[in-house]
């Protein structure tokens, strides 16, 4: 349930990050931090939703109701 909670975050920065490069042409949250940071935070990201792909399903309320959240 925590890495379920980890994920959710990263994935809601992920999101947003791409939601800002769309609206605003070119910014981009990796511009700000150092290529290696922004390495790993996208990595981080791509992982998160792997792993949510597999496991949403089983811990989400709305997907299932009887799930672990």
């Amino acid at each position: 349930m925590k890495m379920h909670k980890i994920a959710f975050i990263l994935l809601i920065i992920g999101g947003i990050n791409w939601g800002l490069t769309g609206v605003i042409n070119g910014w981009n949250l990796a511009n700000y931090v150092g290529s290696t940071l922004a390495m790993v935070i996208y990595i981080l990201v791509g992982v998160s939703a792997i792993f949510e792909i597999f496991s949403h399903k089983g811990l989400c309320r709305n997907c299932n109701p009887q799930g672990s959240m």
